[in-house]
Parts: structure tokens; sequence; C-alpha cells
């Protein structure tokens, strides 16, 4: 989970004002929470969510402290090919979590036949995205999908309009899923260079080559 820091900053004649900081990592917000909380000049600090939910120090320890042994901080890259000519489409998705103290990094790839478009298939590789973290036991958490398909992002963040039938399926079937879930997600667009992990998994499975993995990766913390 990302937060942000509050705290009103107090100098030895008295003057104040707020400071508020970027989007950091629970765990790494605490530390600098802390280690501000030390100069006895940082007054009434506390931590912010994307959903503007206010933590004290105490709170987030403890938030933290509960989800540990479950699948945390969770990112997950997605990306969908078609065969204009074969109508067979690859599916790829790469989830980072943590878990116990330690780095995770899944990956997953499939080929379907039933979709018709490039579109479809950035969809329904969210999708199996979906059905992975449900594996993962993956529930009540913020997560992060990053893909490189500006219809997909751009729609399930309601900022362009789902009017093709096939694709609002997709995009209510994702929003379903999320919801029983419980999942908040936030959506974040990327290149392709960037989405290359992802990219890579779809192509294999156009190609025949399956994959299904999970390693422990170094932290990115």
């Amino acid at each position: 989970m990302d937060v942000r820091i509050e705290f009103t900053y107090k100098t030895p004649k008295g003057k104040k004002t707020t400071f508020s900081s970027e989007e950091l990592q629970a765990d790494q917000a605490i530390l600098i929470g802390e280690d501000m909380d030390r100069t006895g000049r940082a007054k009434n600090l506390k931590f912010i969510d994307r959903n503007e939910n206010t933590w004290s120090t105490k709170e987030l320890k403890e938030f933290l402290k509960g989800i540990e042994t479950e699948p945390h901080n969770v990112r997950v890259y997605f990306d969908g090919g078609f065969d204009l000519e074969t109508k067979q489409s690859g599916l790829g998705c790469v989830i980072y979590y943590e878990q116990n103290g330690k780095s995770f990094r899944l990956r997953k790839n499939a080929s379907v036949e039933q979709l018709e478009t490039n579109n479809e298939a950035e969809y329904a590789a969210l999708h199996i995205s979906l059905k992975e973290l449900e594996l993962l036991e993956v529930h009540h958490l913020p997560v992060k999908f990053i893909g490189d398909s500006q219809v997909v992002i751009n729609q399930l963040k309601g900022e362009w309009a789902c009017v093709e039938e096939g694709l609002s399926k997709w995009a209510d079937r994702v929003d379903e899923k999320l919801s029983k879930m419980g999942i908040d997600p936030e959506y974040v667009f990327i290149s392709r260079k960037e989405n290359r992990e992802a990219d890579q998994l779809a192509t294999q499975a156009l190609n025949g080559i399956t994959i299904e993995s999970v390693m422990e990766v170094p932290s990115n913390r």
C-alpha cells in the first residue's frame, strides 16, 4: 500500500507550516515518519492512503503486521496479443508481490481462440491475472494493474467511454471480479517497452510456449 506523509513543522521560534510528501510504500513511510518524529519538530504526523483514509503510525504498523504473511504490495503487469489471420490470442501477466519479508515474481501465460480483437485480448490478459491473484488469496488490498493498452487502462479508469459491447462485457467481468475479491485497483499506463515481460509472455503463448512459474526475486525496497 502506498501512502503519503503529512505533518506540521514547528521552528524553535514557533513558526509553523504543513508539509505533504510524495507517495511511498507504507513501510518506507513509517521509517521516514519515525525519523522525523524523533526531531521533535514534526507535529500532527499522519499517513494518508490513496482513498484519503488517515492512519496513525500505530494503526499503519498494525495493518502491515496483519498482512505480513499474506501477499501484499502487489503489482500486476498484463498484455494481450492477437493474430488476425489465425484468430488466436496470447495472454501474459507478471505479478510482483511480497510475503513473509520476501519478494516474489509470478509469471503466467495462456493461449485462447474465442476472442475477436486485440483489445479483447488485453482485457482477457488482465482477467487471467485476477484468477492468479485469487489463487494467491489476494483480497481486500490495493493492487496496481499496469499495462500498455490505453483503451483498457482508460476505460477501466472511467476516462474513456466503453461503447463496444464486447469490451463492455469484459470491463463488467473485471469490475465484478475485483468487487468480489475486495481489491481496490489502481490502473497505470506504460509503454510497450516498459511492459516487455508481459509482452514476451503473450508472444510466447501465441507461439505455443506455455509459461507458469513463481520465483523469489531481489527486494525492490
